[in-house]
């Protein structure tokens, strides 16, 4: 997002944190639902973007033609939480469309926070990811926008039934419908780091060849801790063609300490020779 629409998304933001101060966990989890359906008509009409984020006309403008169209449709909450987005000046109707999906998704992080849920869910959508990811042929389904969204839906509800809580499926759902923009398993690998900021952490994705024991894991994380000066989670991945050592990664830094980093190296000195 320009420096305009960010602006705009704080307003809204900081509301939505109060509200969800104050609210049940499955109010605030409703809210959600109603503010992602308008995300989702956004998506399907361009015109109705362009109306509401239009800067010919006042944001009190726009707000009254957002109640005027979605009053008695969505709760009054989330009706209150996407007018202060529309009466916000937005750098162009796509990034109006970016924060009403991002107000949506911060909305279902905020209600498993309330219920004490959020480091569960982090860690069920991070397992989903390797779930499907372990499997090609699931991976293929799952990831293909032409594929009907209801069967995609299905599948994966399928999947979670009994394995994760209600806020999982649900923002499974929002990167199936390719959240920000972006691919099914790029979506679900925000959604984490996401769940992670809320918390106040960094996320690290490790790649070993054998899994860490508890204690391993720890002492990485207070250490990856240490580095970034906020608490870091661990999020493990076994790949056996690593042969050995650790790869690490947090945000754009990359830490290979890998016995593949050090024989393709090798190889390919000798490959200049």
């Amino acid at each position: 997002m320009q420096a305009a629409s960010r602006e705009s998304y704080k307003v809204a933001a900081e509301r939505l944190d109060a509200y969800a101060r104050g609210a049940e966990p499955s109010a605030v989890a409703s809210t959600a639902d109603d503010i992602l359906s308008v995300a989702a008509l956004l998506r399907r009409e361009p015109r109705l973007r362009r109306a509401l984020s239009d800067p010919a006309r006042s944001g009190a403008d726009r707000s009254g033609l957002l109640g005027d169209m979605l009053r008695g449709r969505v709760g009054a909450d989330a009706l209150d939480l996407i007018a202060s987005l529309v009466a916000g000046r937005w750098s162009a109707p796509s990034e109006l469309l970016d924060g009403v999906e991002r107000l949506g998704i911060e909305a279902l992080l905020a209600s498993a926070d309330k219920a004490g849920e959020l480091g569960e869910v982090e860690d069920e959508l991070f397992r989903f990811g390797q779930v499907v990811s372990g499997s090609p042929e699931l991976s293929t389904v799952l990831s293909d926008p032409t594929a009907p969204a209801e069967q995609r839906a299905t599948l994966a509800d399928q999947l979670l039934a009994g394995k994760a809580r209600p806020v999982t499926g649900r923002l499974v759902g929002a990167a199936l419908a390719g959240f920000g923009g972006r691919s099914f398993t790029g979506a679900l690998t925000r959604l984490v780091e996401l769940a992670a900021d809320r918390r106040d952490r960094e996320v690290a994705y490790v790649t070993v060849a054998a899994p860490l024991s508890d204690e391993e894991e720890r002492r990485l994380g207070v250490r990856l801790s240490q580095m970034y000066g906020r608490e870091v989670s661990v999020k493990q991945t076994v790949n056996p063609d690593v042969l050995g050592g650790v790869s690490v990664r947090v945000g754009s830094d990359l830490y290979d300490g890998t016995v593949l980093r050090r024989l393709n190296e090798t190889r390919n000195a000798l490959a200049k020779r």
